[in-house]
């Protein structure tokens, strides 16, 4: 264990020259230190650099003794996020964005009633919670917590799609995700969906990962996006999408809302890198509008509705065989 000993390193939690842009991360990655087969923290820091990553959070399972390597392997190319998967009795869940060596305790269940104060304490140090992989087929790693006191659900984990592009687990987190979504927003508020490798072995980091809008390549900023809902998922780097919604010449992206006017509402997407792929439109209706890709995988659509029928949307890009490429976000419309 010598790669852990003192003194830590830790990683700056800003890196320099990058500016406001389109961010791609794996917010869900382990080390040998968490059964991460042989992946040392410098495997992994090359293996997301060549899956053009430009951030990472690593999230070892409780325990934050690996947070001092990794400063010599960040740099301006690559923001490191330190973080934690809290790997309780009854569910998963990632406190992102946490102090250097700091630990979250995971020593409860459901039953106990203490998670909202765990919770709490990540929050108060600017950091994120996210309910991990909510349908994992294993014991303690279906989630049964309510969603209510998390910040973002994690509705894509690759772990268990090594072999497989989806799973039932995962859409089934998607399903629940997407039902939650009209009741929340009815209430005032977004929980954002993000999707995550949740690597453990070689050649799985990056698949999924999330794509985030941030004002700069910081700490803070990638967390503000993600929380804000200004990302998407994709299955890899090679996809690319652009949602547009517009309404009598306003626009709004992702995590963001559309004040209509009563005006129609045009939705806008383009796609690239999913060969003969399908987009769908989707609203607290379910699907409310489908449309083909080319065979080439590069395309747009066009989708017109109004605030009145749709009070958000939402986007899914499927490859040919009906798996994810791209999730996205809603654009609420009023």
């Amino acid at each position: 264990m010598t790669e852990w000993i003192t003194p830590p390193r830790f990683p700056p939690v800003r890196a320099a020259g990058r500016g406001r842009g389109w961010y791609r991360g794996d917010c869900h990655v382990h080390s040998v230190r968490s059964n991460g087969a042989d992946l040392t923290p410098a495997h992994l820091a090359a293996a997301a650099r060549a899956a053009g990553l430009d951030f990472i959070a690593v999230t070892e399972h409780n325990t934050s003794d690996t947070h001092g390597t990794w400063g010599p392997l960040a740099g301006d190319d690559l923001l490191v996020i330190l973080g934690q998967e809290v790997t309780t009795r009854t569910g998963h869940w990632l406190a992102l964005g946490i102090e250097p060596g700091q630990l979250v305790d995971w020593r409860y269940g459901v039953r106990d009633d203490v998670v909202g104060r765990h919770l709490d304490e990540v929050r108060r140090v600017g950091g994120l919670c996210v309910a991990a992989h909510p349908h994992a087929p294993y014991p303690s790693g279906v989630f049964m917590y309510p969603w209510d006191g998390f910040d973002v659900v994690e509705v894509w984990n690759g772990l268990w799609t090594s072999d497989l592009p989806w799973n039932a687990d995962n859409e089934a987190a998607l399903a629940e995700w997407g039902r939650n979504l009209a009741v929340d927003l009815h209430r005032g508020r977004l929980r954002p969906a993000m999707g995550n490798s949740d690597a453990h072995l070689e050649g799985q980091i990056g698949v999924p990962h999330t794509v985030v809008l941030a004002d700069e390549l910081s700490r803070a900023a990638i967390l503000a996006g993600i929380r804000a809902g200004r990302s998407w998922i994709a299955g890899s780097a090679d996809v690319e999408l652009a949602l547009t919604v517009v309404a009598g010449g306003r626009h709004a992206g992702l995590g963001e809302r559309l004040e209509t006017g009563g005006r129609p509402v045009e939705v806008r997407v383009h796609v690239d890198g999913v060969p003969s792929g399908t987009v769908s439109m989707h609203t607290e209706r379910g699907t409310a509008h489908r449309e083909s890709l080319p065979g080439g995988g590069t395309g747009s659509v066009e989708w017109l509705t109004s605030a009145e029928e749709s009070a958000f949307v939402r986007v899914e890009v499927r490859d040919a065989a009906g798996h994810p490429a791209a999730l996205t976000n809603p654009v609420v419309l009023a």
